[in-house]
């Protein structure tokens, strides 16, 4: 498993982009995670899956809630991972009212999340490999704080709990 002081690794994830923007095109874009977190402070949040009951109903929100105070506190950009395809994450995203406050970050594959160590096998419950539910502040590509959940518990991966890491 990544380790705070650790480099984020060299992965691709994938966002879907709803408007004409400077070098993406509408639908499925690719982004370099090392280039999309150079020189920034960001705040990735990874979680099992789009539309299941806690990341809907607790997770994404409290994001989208604390977004200006996580702003406010020096973060850049703030990105929800999923093991989902961008398709999924885009209209998980206007369901859960996240533009211009949280990246709905797509890992299709789990490439990144297998990366980072962060991976679950919940193909008992016809999931597959997901990400396991975590928190990490990156700065300039470093992971600084990272608080990763035990099985079943949503606790110190929530917007809140980051947002104390930063005060």
């Amino acid at each position: 498993m990544i380790k705070e002081g650790e480099k984020l690794p060299d992965a691709t994830l994938f966002e879907y982009v709803e408007d004409d923007r400077a070098g993406c095109t509408i639908g499925p874009n690719s982004f370099d995670v090392r280039e999309q977190t150079a020189g920034k402070r960001v705040v990735i949040f990874g979680l099992p899956g789009a539309f299941t009951p806690t990341c809907s109903a607790k997770h994404v929100p409290g994001y989208v809630e604390r977004a200006e105070q996580l702003r406010a506190a020096g973060i850049d950009e703030i990105w929800c991972v999923s093991v989902n395809d961008a398709f999924v994450m885009g209209a998980w995203g206007r369901d859960q009212h996240t533009s211009g406050k949280v990246r709905m970050m797509a890992d299709g594959s789990a490439a990144f999340t297998r990366a980072l160590g962060l991976e679950q096998d919940l193909s008992g419950r016809g999931m597959g490999i997901r990400s396991q539910r975590y928190a990490m502040v990156v700065d300039d590509g470093v992971v600084k704080t990272l608080n990763v959940e035990a099985a079943g518990k949503f606790e110190v991966s929530d917007a809140a709990s980051i947002l104390a890491t930063l005060r």
